[in-house]
């Protein structure tokens, strides 16, 4: 082992010892039965760089049954859904485990299911590993942990490179999802690309397509969620993975010739997407609808793009093509409908504040806004404000100061009214007992035009209501 290996090494081991004290007794019950085990990928990159967090992958020459046998013995709980390909999980205090039996897998070209075949050493196993950064190891079974890094991972990890222990091209044959996986490495670390490597995604892209809508969801959220998603989306898009898994980002670089100038809608989604983020302390950090929304609030405008004659182009109601659009996309990545259902809210109604010119908001437009945005107000906030990326500082200043004065306005509202419990001055009971009327759509009907006296006028009470009601009913009954 060099200097410097041994450095890392130790390095390792010492914040392994640290920050997971629980995998020495893991490694132990391992080595009571026989088995090898070692630290491995991602947890021995982030040990060297100090970063070590509860969630720890191994890897074992012990078949998967056996891996379960001795986890039952050591963790609290275990789990077994991935032990058709070699994993069983465990949890032991605040520390989870994954240990996966020495393997390599493969996919077939008409295949979403790798082929998984179990190796006989850990170097087979780190040879077939997605970058050389994640193909070091820490064995923690022989007379005293031993670091091995058979591929130079260290020294790409000082370089922040990412290479692959194998052939590029191998590797993305292997799982082609690493292609997404270099993408998120280079947001979350601030890592480049080896350029064979960036050859390889951009000559591999239709590789993607064999891989499960729920993988290709979970790398791009952790993109989305990374520090910096600029770089992975830009790779995404630059490599042409993106045309594929996210089609309606790449087709935000619309054409721009010489006598229709525009905003380069691309760029200017990614600014709001970093703006976004900027704010997201009002959501009390990281928030994944936030990002969303913000990303793709404008995927309306290349199918709304219209030229104006003498210059110009309109994207008329691309707020409202953008959120079905939406609605499409993150069902075909298989978000959950909470999710899906609050970006739809939020993109349909992103430019409902510029409908307003210069903060002429009525009452009942202020109330309008509460009721529409509901739960996610802060939210609208957070994409109103960031949707500002406007390079003239007076224009700037003037549209926070407006949006400034709409959020004045919804506060005192809201002291006078609980705007955020709005509803009819009477209830559906009520509604009944006082037009002499049982359980029907009429119910519902009186309920819709007493909503709208409260969203006009504000809260009336119960005796102004029921002469509303009466008077309505005279003509609509």
């Amino acid at each position: 082992m060099s200097t410097a290996l041994g450095a890392a090494g130790e390095l390792a081991i010492r914040s392994l010892i640290e920050r997971a004290p629980l995998a020495s007794s893991l490694a132990a019950a391992f080595k009571a039965q026989g088995f090898t085990l070692a630290l491995v990928g991602g947890p021995v990159r982030d040990a060297i760089l100090g970063r070590l967090g509860n969630d720890l992958d191994f890897t074992t020459n012990a078949p998967p049954q056996e891996s379960k046998k001795i986890l039952s013995t050591w963790a609290e709980h275990i789990w077994e859904t991935g032990i058709e390909f070699g994993t069983v999980a465990g949890k032991r205090g605040d520390t989870t485990v994954e240990v996966t039996t020495y393997r390599s897998e493969t996919y077939d070209p008409r295949s979403r299911k790798p082929e998984v075949q179990y190796g006989k050493d850990i170097n087979g196993d780190l040879s077939r590993r997605d970058f050389t950064v994640n193909a070091m190891a820490l064995e923690l079974t022989s007379e005293k942990p031993e670091f091995l890094d058979p591929f130079n991972g260290l020294i790409d990890l000082s370089k922040k490179l990412l290479r692959t222990p194998s052939s590029a091209e191998q590797s993305f044959s292997d799982d082609p999802l690493r292609m997404m996986r270099a993408a998120r490495f280079a947001s979350q670390l601030d890592f480049e690309i080896a350029p064979d490597v960036l050859v390889a995604m951009k000559s591999m892209t239709d590789r993607i397509s064999i891989i499960s809508a729920e993988r290709v969801r979970d790398e791009f959220v952790k993109i989305l969620m990374s520090q910096n998603p600029r770089t992975g989306i830009t790779l995404l898009v630059e490599t042409g993975l993106a045309a594929i898994v996210l089609p309606e980002i790449p087709k935000l670089q619309l054409e721009i010739d010489e006598h229709h100038h525009h905003k380069d809608v691309y760029e200017h989604s990614l600014t709001v997407l970093e703006q976004a983020i900027a704010l997201e302390h009002r959501l009390d950090g990281p928030n994944l609808v936030s990002r969303l929304a913000a990303l793709l609030h404008d995927i309306g405008k290349p199918k709304t793009r219209a030229l104006i004659d003498g210059g110009g182009v309109s994207f008329h109601h691309h707020e409202v093509v953008g959120a079905r659009l939406a609605v499409t996309r993150l069902k075909a990545l298989h978000f959950d409908n909470h999710t899906i259902e609050a970006v739809e809210t939020l993109i349909a109604l992103h430019l409902r504040f510029h409908g307003y010119g210069d903060g002429e908001w009525s009452d009942s437009a202020v109330r309008r806004y509460v009721r529409d945005a509901g739960e996610l107000l802060t939210h609208l906030h957070v994409l109103t404000r960031a949707d500002c990326t406007t390079r003239n500082a007076k224009k700037a200043q003037r549209l926070a100061a407006t949006y400034n004065s709409l959020e004045n306005r919804i506060a005192v509202l809201m002291e006078q009214e609980e705007l955020s419990k709005i509803r009819p001055d009477l209830d559906g009971a009520q509604i009944m007992q006082i037009l002499d009327i049982k359980p029907s759509a009429a119910v519902g009907r009186a309920l819709d035009f007493l909503m709208e006296i409260r969203l006009e006028r504000g809260p009336i009470g119960e005796e102004a209501a029921t002469k509303e009601l009466l008077a309505w009913w005279k003509t609509n009954s």
